[in-house]
């Protein structure tokens, strides 16, 4: 069985040079981690990660928490996090919060019994209070969509409420006036600045912000009708609709065939996150870009740098971008 004076020497570096890789370290030349890495894969190295954790006081994993581990937002987040971390040898342990504050308690918990050196952490229920006592034990944390000012550098969002402002004012820009929105749950921090953004659209605009066209619906699949409905029955007469995501785009796709209005020329429909169905729809559904892989990478850089103890400047806000595609129509 080969030992890590064996990699030391087929690699031609120390025993700590090769220790350090094992653990992550950040100050490792590039050229000189591939050949560590080369000389272990072809060795067949296995390192004694009980021992390896107790000497350097590390478990070489990092916990997630997200809303859910189904969908595309969080599964592409999830991935792009995961693929960072292993590329410096930690693992990631995903676990979801099921949009509850109770289980995102529990599921914080579960994370720091793994003893794991960071987290990421993308949560609805939890207080600013909650998540900066959870930094006093594990201060290698992140933020995700949620921005505290104590912990500032560590939290990373979208700019949300210029992605619900791009979103509104294309819609008013192609001659739509009386515009519904169907929020996510408000008391959200990304649903509110996107809601935000509606506002400044439309008072830019010139037009009075009415409360009878907006209606608090949900981001999920499972119960994207109802809020739809809510608002077709009101009778406002309205002609675009604008989801603050896609999974309600989805929902109003349903209930506007179910109604035979024809979406895009009878009532033109935006979404928000770009999700990948929403270019397999019929018609092809206009929607704001989330770069939630970026979010997902600039996380886990910022974590391991964290637990390094290195210095990465992650940026606090991305830049959304208005995708254009065929379910919205121009109106005189």
């Amino acid at each position: 069985m080969a030992t890590i004076k064996d990699v030391s020497e087929l690699a031609q570096v120390s025993q700590s040079t090769v220790s350090r890789v094992l653990t992550g370290h950040a100050r490792v030349a590039a050229e000189t981690k591939e050949r560590v890495l080369k000389a272990i894969e072809q060795l067949d190295f296995q390192p004694n990660l009980s021992a390896q954790s107790l000497a350097s006081k590390r478990t070489n994993s990092i916990g997630m928490l997200v809303g859910t581990l189904a969908g595309g937002y969080f599964s592409s987040l999830t991935s792009a996090a995961e693929e960072t971390v292993r590329e410096s040898n930690f693992h990631l342990i995903a676990t979801s919060g099921r949009q509850s504050k109770s289980h995102e308690v529990d599921a914080i918990k579960f994370l720091k019994s793994k003893q794991v050196d960071g987290l990421i952490i993308h949560a609805g229920g939890l207080s600013d209070d909650d998540i900066l006592e959870i930094t006093k034990t594990t201060p290698a944390t992140v933020l995700l969509n949620h921005y505290i000012p104590e912990i500032a550098a560590n939290c990373i969002g979208l700019d949300d409420e210029l992605g619900g402002y791009l979103a509104t004012k294309y819609l008013l820009d192609n001659g739509h006036t009386k515009i519904g929105c169907i929020t996510g749950p408000l008391n959200q921090n990304d649903c509110r600045d996107r809601l935000q953004g509606y506002r400044n659209a439309l008072a830019e605009h010139g037009i009075r912000y009415n409360a009878n066209l907006i209606v608090e619906g949900c981001f999920d699949l499972k119960n994207n009708h109802a809020a739809p409905r809510r608002l077709l029955n009101r009778n406002t007469q309205i002609t675009a609709i604008f989801c603050l995501n896609d999974h309600i785009a989805l929902g109003v796709y349903d209930v506007l065939q179910e109604r035979n209005i024809s979406i895009g020329d009878d009532i033109s429909v935006i979404g928000f996150d770009n999700n990948i169905f929403s270019s397999l729809i019929a018609p092809k559904l206009t929607t704001v870009n989330f770069p939630v892989n970026e979010m997902g990478v600039e996380a886990a850089k910022k974590v391991l740098s964290l637990i390094g103890k290195t210095d990465y400047p992650m940026p606090q806000k991305l830049i959304p971008e208005l995708i254009i595609r065929d379910s919205v129509k121009k109106i005189n």
